[in-house]
């Protein structure tokens, strides 16, 4: 790879970032902000944050006030990342869709049965660190705990955390250190415009993360 083509990467990654950003706010009214970026130091990647050890380089919110910075404005979003456009990409849950979060294994296992059985999905991602987030309709972080009970089980015993007000979750391209960046595995499309509600989703969800918790106990012996 030439010195122009080195060169190139970043600005096509500022590219990308801007645009998604954008796209987000005008194609699916999603409020987004600007977190946290990476920068070159000591020929490693760290978090502008600066803290050396930090447990999400370049993906965490860069102020205490961020809740207030989210904007759903096109216009305010290509500001907002023309100001820091390494910018990684922030959405807030809680308020035009919560997210329920389980490790990739059983959200895979959990996605694949989805769709056998028809159920509606919205979009859904995949973080380096080896999780999927399932997009839903707000409130499903209030009502989680109840319907897994309902199902027969206990919350604390099962890999699944759903996230609403006061959360937010890193969209694509944005990057985790040098772990990679968060993908989608299922893109956001006009054809799941409309967020399944968390009711559709929580007994496949919850019956992948006690599967996958049963087989870690047999492995465990």
């Amino acid at each position: 790879m030439g010195v122009t083509e080195v060169a190139q990467i970043p600005q096509q990654r500022s590219e990308q970032l801007l645009d998604s950003a954008v796209r987000y706010a005008e194609e699916r009214h999603w409020d987004v902000f600007p977190g946290t970026w990476l920068e070159a130091a000591e020929g490693t990647r760290r978090c502008s944050c600066g803290d050396p050890v930090c447990p999400l380089p370049g993906a965490h919110a860069s102020r205490p006030d961020w809740a207030n910075q989210a904007t759903g404005s096109a216009t305010a979003a290509r500001r907002l990342w023309s100001k820091h456009p390494t910018a990684s990409i922030l959405l807030p849950t809680g308020r035009t869709f919560d997210a329920i979060e389980v490790s990739e294994s059983a959200g895979f296992l959990a996605l694949a049965r989805m769709e056998r059985m028809g159920l509606p999905l919205g979009p859904v991602t995949c973080t380096p660190d080896r999780r999927m987030l399932f997009f839903v309709l707000p409130g499903a972080a209030l009502r989680a705990p109840d319907l897994i009970r309902k199902l027969g089980w206990a919350p604390s015993s099962l890999d699944l955390v759903a996230r609403g007000e006061g959360h937010y979750v890193a969209a694509p391209p944005t990057r985790i250190g040098g772990h990679g960046a968060v993908q989608w595995a299922r893109r956001p499309t006009p054809a799941n415009r409309w967020l399944p509600d968390a009711d559709e989703l929580i007994c496949p969800l919850a019956y992948a993360c006690a599967t996958e918790a049963a087989a870690a106990r047999v492995r465990q012996g």
